[in-house]
């Protein structure tokens, strides 16, 4: 019976020479299809070693908080260490005043002071290279602490990116699944098939455009500083964080106004402002009846303010002081690395901007950022 529809299904022709034609080209088709299905597996182990990889990024991220407290600890003795140095370099400089006062009342003892100013000028010398040598380790600390975050948030982003990858291969597995159909009745209609093979490619883009965006920002971030859409910024970190928001039932409201208000800073960390405070906003709203999100952002001559808005139960009183403290956290334990709103608050200092939070008590929290606007020739650089 099978038989009989497919040849009723095939175009009816005249002469060996057309059913050669026609076979060939529909065999050259299939052996098109094989080489893309190899492809599109290829590509599936490749995401398979990305979830391993992140897996073990998971796995070193709990090293590298251990390892962000021993930092600490050396932070602050090194703090101790640069207050004592300090002290002696005022030291040093009150009895030069005092040898310089006296140099003239005994020459005797002219060549005694001449040495202990060279004991002295050594000594700042020393001092001076110990204190900027400090300033780099702080520096590169604090850049460890950034990426250690990244790690921290990038672990937390696994689940929801897993299913929004998981829509677009379901997808494409589809689509050709039909264009093999189409092929193995006969169906003549090219058009058709190579329509289904079409969206098929379409849904493997749309997964490497998750991928390529889940690489860019994991990288480590160049301290470089450009031209910066915010709207741009803020929908990357809502690609990242959708089908988190989704699977929870959290609606995000964005209302940004008719303008596109350009900053100068790094792309890549201050997407990552936005996904830690999205990350902070989501836990916020968890047991709360009314589960909304909304970023809002409102234009001045100088400067931008970006607020963001939850519905959650807001944060206790006295709270707000520490809220910004590195490893301090209001979650149970294992629920939080109390680095997310430490690391924001680290980011738009360095972008000369401020952050700050607004929690009326059962009214939720809103945290307002300002961040000063990119000047007219910086915006004239800056692609549209």
């Amino acid at each position: 019976m099978r038989e009989s529809a497919i040849e009723d299904c095939q175009p009816r022709v005249s002469g060996p020479g057309a059913t050669a034609t026609t076979e060939s080209k529909l065999r050259a088709q299939v052996e098109t299809l094989d080489r893309r299905l190899k492809k599109g597996d290829q590509q599936r182990r490749a995401m398979l070693h990305i979830m391993g990889d992140l897996n073990e990024s998971n796995k070193r991220l709990t090293n590298h908080r251990k390892a962000m407290l021993h930092i600490l600890a050396d932070y602050e003795q090194d703090r101790r260490r640069l207050g004592r140095q300090t002290e002696r370099l005022d030291n040093s400089r009150r009895a030069l005043l005092h040898i310089l006062q006296d140099s003239h009342k005994d020459k005797l003892r002219l060549e005694a002071s001449r040495k202990a100013m060279i004991h002295i000028m050594g000594d700042l010398r020393e001092t001076t290279a110990e204190m900027q040598r400090r300033e780099q380790e702080l520096r590169d600390k604090q850049e460890q602490l950034v990426q250690a975050g990244k790690l921290a948030t990038l672990g937390e982003l696994t689940t929801g990116v897993a299913h929004e990858l998981n829509n677009p291969l379901n997808n494409a597995g589809l689509f050709v699944g039909n264009a093999i159909d189409l092929i193995e009745l006969g169906f003549t209609d090219e058009g058709q098939i190579v329509r289904e093979l079409r969206q098929a490619m379409q849904q493997v883009r749309k997964a490497n455009e998750i991928i390529s965006h889940l690489r860019t920002f994991g990288r480590v971030a160049s301290v470089s500083h450009e031209p910066v859409s915010l709207r741009h910024v803020i929908e990357g970190a809502l690609s990242l964080m959708r089908e988190q928001l989704r699977l929870r039932e959290i609606g995000v409201t964005v209302d940004l106004g008719l303008e596109a208000p350009v900053v100068v800073g790094n792309p890549i960390q201050l997407e990552q402002v936005f996904i830690n405070l999205l990350t902070n906003a989501r836990d916020a709203v968890a047991e709360s009846p009314r589960k909304a999100i909304r970023i809002s952002g409102s234009l001045g001559p100088e400067g931008v303010e970006v607020a963001f808005t939850d519905t959650g139960e807001g944060i206790p009183p006295g709270v707000e002081r520490r809220i910004f403290d590195p490893f301090f956290t209001t979650k149970e334990v294992g629920k939080g690395t109390g680095l997310g709103l430490s690391i924001t608050y680290g980011i738009i200092k360095e972008h000369g901007g401020t952050i700050s939070v607004v929690s009326p008590p059962g009214e939720g929290a809103t945290f307002l950022i300002h961040l000063p606007l990119a000047s007219a020739d910086t915006k004239e650089t800056f692609p549209q």
